[in-house]
């Protein structure tokens, strides 16, 4: 093994990031992308345009300012 590899390699104890996706919800929001929606999360919810969809969070437009919103945090959404 070279030392390019070693370097690839995370240390011991090091932090690591893991995401987790869920396929059918991010596979839903798509069918949605420029609609109105209500986004229920575990603090509130948000009202808005949902402007884009990722793998680990969606973007809703509420009165030209964006919301970042994480899909682990999404408990339901309703569109409009």
């Amino acid at each position: 093994m070279n030392n390019y590899q070693n370097d690839q390699r995370p240390h011991a104890g090091a932090p690591q990031m893991i995401s987790l996706v869920d396929p059918y919800v991010y596979q839903s929001l798509l069918t949605v992308v420029g609609k109105t929606v209500v986004v229920q999360t575990t603090d509130g919810s948000v009202r808005g345009e949902l402007a884009d969809v990722k793998p680990d969070h969606v973007v809703v437009n509420v009165s030209g300012s964006a919301f970042f919103i994480r899909i682990q945090c999404i408990v339901w959404v309703m569109p409009q």
